[in-house]
């Protein structure tokens, strides 16, 4: 009889463990049609970051079979360039706006050399949370970046990985809010990014070792959307070239675990249970009543 009372009061009182809110995708779909089902939005709205009249491309977009695993499937970001803007084309992918606190990782592909045509174009590839700027200096904008630089770029011809926390920014002239760590050298290949956000810090790590530590008026204040993108760096575009030069990024999968901050090796567990359980998609994190935009 007491441990049926101890069972009633447990349930009365909510003492039991709330199911996790958690965000997977290992990108199994058979089209990006299937994948825009599953809460994702392609990129078409010009303008920045990238180059001057470079325009975003859903067909820049697309899944494919992993060569080296198979049954495995991943999503390919796309960009090209012929050195003009007119001759450029990005790609961008955002889910909905709903993340703030929690653990952000994903399983990428990084390229130091153009898929084809001559190498040497400032090319960014990247994962990272972002909420809508709405003006200059806004307070309620806040981002999370990560942001590889094959070929240098921004005053620098240096290979290097950013991780960013933005506070707010002023696009042109550009004066921008912001904390960062830089790690040289190349990440041509697979990689582990991953943001812990929770305690008034954003912990980033790489490949399970952490490389910086964020906080202070760069925490993020509003709910963000997981977004990758692929774009060129202004300014420092090769000369007009015959053959554009073409340019791939690769995610294998992307995780979120709500108010939950998860060690690298935990995610990394997570991420095996679902494929061990062949569970290729969740999403039990809840909306936050936000319009969800994909032009930033």
């Amino acid at each position: 009889m007491r441990s049926l009372l101890l069972v009633l009061l447990l349930a009365s009182t909510g003492a039991h463990a709330a199911a996790p809110e958690r965000l997977f995708d290992d990108f199994s779909q058979a089209d990006v049609v299937a994948l825009f089902s599953h809460g994702w939005t392609a990129r078409s709205k010009a303008g920045h970051p990238g180059v001057e009249g470079a325009s975003w491309k859903a067909a820049g977009l697309s899944l494919v079979d992993d060569p080296a695993q198979k049954g495995n499937r991943l999503l390919r970001l796309s960009g090209r360039t012929d050195g003009t803007g007119a001759g450029t084309e990005q790609a961008q992918i955002c889910h909905q706006r709903k993340y703030l606190e929690g653990t952000y990782a994903a399983r990428i592909r990084f390229n130091d050399q153009p898929f084809s045509g001559i190498d040497g174009d400032p090319v960014i590839q990247t994962f990272y949370a972002v909420a809508p700027l709405r003006h200059d200096y806004d307070p309620q904008f806040s981002e999370l970046d990560w942001e590889y630089l094959a070929n240098g770029g921004w005053g620098s011809e240096k290979t290097r990985l950013y991780g960013i926390s933005w506070q707010t920014v002023r696009i042109d002239p550009w004066d921008a809010h912001n904390q960062q760590h830089e790690e040289f050298g190349s990440l041509n290949g697979w990689h582990t990014l991953q943001m812990q956000v929770g305690e008034g810090k954003v912990r980033w790590f790489l490949d399970g070792r952490e490389l910086a530590r964020h906080g202070g008026r760069n925490y993020p204040v509003v709910p963000l959307a997981i977004s990758f993108n692929l774009w060129f760096s202004p300014g420092g575009l090769l000369a007009r070239s015959e053959e554009p030069r073409r340019w791939q990024q690769e995610v294998d999968w992307v995780f979120h675990a709500r108010n939950a901050l998860l060690s690298p090796a935990e995610v990394d567990a997570a991420v095996q249970d679902y494929r061990r359980r062949g569970v290729s998609r969740e999403d039990t994190v809840p909306a936050s009543g936000l319009e969800s935009r994909c032009d930033f």
